[in-house]
């Protein structure tokens, strides 16, 4: 079947988009299409051009017999502020404080489109690096893992506080809570992780950073290393961190239970975003 060249700029820009960081070689897009390597080259520049100018990512092109073209998710800087100051907005709501000053957040994590949107300005971040998996724990931090797992395109790990007789043998450790100081369990599926894997760690509230602290220590009885540290919401916090190296989306400043004021600003993600600097 002939594609028009329309069809092709269309067709070309979806199997890119649904295959982020997945080398894909243009004698694929050549047979694909019925084209010429130098008809698929020139498409590619136009698919590159469009997606640098709208923000939508970049495209990296690799020279050689066995190269090609691979896609990475981007976000500009206006529309990433635009999200998050947006964002702040919503989780300043007063109707989200619960008794003992928590915060309702699973109508913002459920939602397709915010959840869709936090994976790709924290995916973006981190396009381009060396990452083999993403792990998280669970259960709140499993849809911001798998948003970003689906923008980088790896497989998502979930950590747990207890063992599961379908997953098989695990390995478990102790740790202690950052802002509660108490010991707490981790247990992780032995098959989950390959020894060696560079894993993003992905958080959907931090404190202290003890859960982060906990699954860096879990990482080590894999003989796997931390590759970066996601996080959505990072809160106020007057004792030292146990971690520093992260990544967040917003801040949370201060809940105020007596008059149900919530203080939520920028986080650190253009401070510390290399993409950005």
């Amino acid at each position: 079947m002939k594609f028009r060249r329309s069809e092709r700029l269309i067709d070309m820009t979806h199997y890119l988009l649904e295959h982020p960081q997945q080398l894909v070689s243009l004698t694929f897009f050549a047979e694909r299409y019925g084209s010429a390597k130098s008809s698929i080259s020139e498409d590619l520049s136009i698919v590159k051009e469009t997606f640098e100018q709208r923000g939508i990512g970049s495209l990296q092109t690799i020279p050689g017999a066995a190269g090609g073209v691979k896609y990475f998710p981007k976000v500009g800087e206006m529309e990433a502020r635009q999200f998050i100051a947006g964002l702040c907005e919503q989780i300043e709501n007063p109707e989200r404080l619960l008794p003992g000053g928590y915060l309702y957040m699973m109508d913002l994590l459920g939602h397709p489109q915010v959840i869709h949107q936090v994976g790709k300005l924290l995916a973006s971040a981190y396009a381009g690096m060396d990452i083999d998996a993403i792990m998280t724990v669970a259960t709140k931090g499993i849809p911001i893992a798998h948003a970003i797992a689906s923008h980088l395109n790896v497989p998502v790990v979930v950590v747990r506080r207890d063992s599961k007789v379908t997953e098989g043998p695990t390995v478990s450790i102790n740790y202690v809570s950052g802002s509660t100081k108490r010991i707490q369990t981790m247990v992780l599926a032995k098959r989950s992780l390959k020894e060696g894997s560079k894993v993003l760690l992905v958080d959907d509230f931090m404190k202290a950073g003890g859960t982060i602290n906990g699954m860096i220590s879990l990482l080590a009885e894999f003989n796997a290393s931390v590759a970066g540290i996601a996080v959505l919401v990072e809160a106020e916090h007057d004792e030292e961190r146990l971690v520093e190296d992260y990544i967040s989306l917003v801040k949370l400043q201060d809940v105020n239970v007596r008059t149900s004021a919530i203080s939520v600003v920028e986080g650190n993600y253009f401070s510390k975003n290399i993409q950005f600097s």
